[in-house]
């Protein structure tokens, strides 16, 4: 007999019977399935997905063109132009539009009146202009500028847009003119290149006002005390800060320290820190060497105080040996700072001299080299000490630890290396940096 399986799926509607020695052929109805595993079906028989379509029709961008002027023709876009019927941003368009059809800066000044230098502050005022839209900026901030706004906007075209917006309500709530908003765009992305200046940590980036004060800030200590122009600018300065801190830091400028403070100042000048540049082959052809071990700034202060204390040079050789096993050394040309190190000495290496060093970062690692013997914070000698402040290495005079709380330190700072370069010949850096 045969029967309906689940496997091949092959059904037999009849069965065949031997009654009496007769054949007997019937039909056999088989019961109707309910659910089929899918799994059971063969390849030939299932019905294949729909294949995804990877082929996209091209969609162009919207136009920047407003919908009254995209069925102009090309001599309609120059009346339009030539007349300035609109507003400037919804005119703006139709000189990139213009360029495409083949016009150049000076054919579309022959026949508007509009020169090279009015085109482009157009077209990037109005794409300024769009991005403040799309970063949400209120309209009533938008439509400060619908009347002559592209010279000011055109001014801020190197920010970001968190920048841009803030230094567009800032341009109109102080008045601004191109001028005013040209000097307050410079201050704004001159701020982050001026870290380790003086007063760089009183002001707040992410006010313009501060950022404008700490420009004038800046520009008055290059002119000599007492005159004129520092005293106007130091008092624009005072004027335009926004916080508190940068408020004081100005009015300390302007106002001078006391006695007791200038004294200080000076006698903190007096001790300092050599900051050295290492010259490509300077190892190999020093007289004599020095090898300190090597700590990564991000190991922390676990790793550093597990490097070796003592190690030393003997043997016809110089051969280094230390009280124990360590991965990672420099060798450094013998330079005095470094030698007068006996014991305890180590290289703390960092990738980024801006974050943790008090001086103009250069954005580049720097190696400095540590007295682990003299740990004790001292506030009167001027000296710098490696401190973990906030989870990290940094370093800063011991009178600012003192004032910190800090009394021990990881070590005192004896010297600092800059890698080799070959586009910087200044390979030693002044002293006053630090201060």
């Amino acid at each position: 007999m045969l029967s309906l399986t689940a496997t091949t799926l092959k059904s037999s509607l009849f069965t065949i019977s031997k009654t009496h020695g007769f054949s007997n052929t019937r039909p056999v109805y088989p019961k109707p399935f309910t659910t089929i595993n899918a799994a059971l079906i063969p390849a030939s028989n299932r019905q294949a997905p729909a294949k995804q379509q990877l082929y996209q029709p091209f969609r162009p961008p919207p136009s920047p063109i407003p919908p009254k002027f995209r069925s102009l023709d090309t001599a309609g876009k120059i009346e339009v132009l030539a007349d300035r019927l609109g507003l400037w941003f919804e005119y703006a368009p139709l000189i990139s539009s213009l360029y495409t059809e083949g016009f150049t800066p000076p054919s579309i000044e022959e026949l508007t009146g509009l020169s090279g230098v009015e085109q482009n502050r157009l077209i990037v005022g109005a794409q300024v202009r769009d991005s403040l839209v799309q970063s949400g900026a209120k309209p009533e901030l938008i439509a400060a500028f619908d009347t002559g706004g592209a010279e000011l906007l055109y001014e801020i075209r190197l920010l970001n847009n968190t920048q841009r917006v803030a230094s567009a309500e800032y341009i109109v709530h102080h008045d601004f003119d191109s001028k005013g908003a040209q000097d307050l765009a410079r201050a704004i992305k001159d701020y982050p290149h001026r870290r380790g200046d003086v007063g760089f940590k009183d002001f707040d980036y992410n006010l313009p006002g501060d950022c404008l004060s700490f420009m004038l800030y800046r520009k008055s200590r290059e002119h000599r005390s007492p005159s004129e122009i520092r005293i106007t600018l130091l008092e624009q300065a005072l004027e335009t800060a926004v916080t508190e801190k940068a408020k004081k830091a100005v009015a300390r400028e302007l106002h001078g320290e006391s006695e007791e403070e200038r004294a200080k100042e000076e006698e903190i000048k007096i001790i300092r820190v050599p900051v050295v540049r290492l010259r490509f082959g300077e190892v190999a052809g020093a007289s004599s060497v020095v090898v300190l071990p090597v700590v990564k700034a991000e190991e922390g202060e676990e790793k550093l105080l597990e490097a070796p204390m003592e190690f030393e040079s003997g043997g016809e050789f110089g051969v280094v040996e230390a009280e124990k096993d360590w991965s990672r050394w420099v060798v450094l040309p013998g330079w005095d700072p470094v030698v007068a190190v006996t014991k305890g000495g180590v290289a703390v290496s960092f990738k980024d001299d801006g974050n943790v060093l008090p001086w103009n970062g250069k954005k580049e690692a720097v190696m400095v080299v540590i007295d682990r013997e003299k740990k004790t914070v001292e506030a009167e000698n001027g000296n710098y000490y490696l401190v973990v402040a906030e989870g990290e290495m940094k370093l800063d005079r011991g009178s600012v630890w003192k004032e910190k709380g800090v009394n021990e330190s990881l070590g005192m700072v004896v010297l600092v290396v800059r890698p080799p370069r070959d586009d910087d010949d200044d390979w030693q850096i002044n002293d006053e940096d630090w201060d």
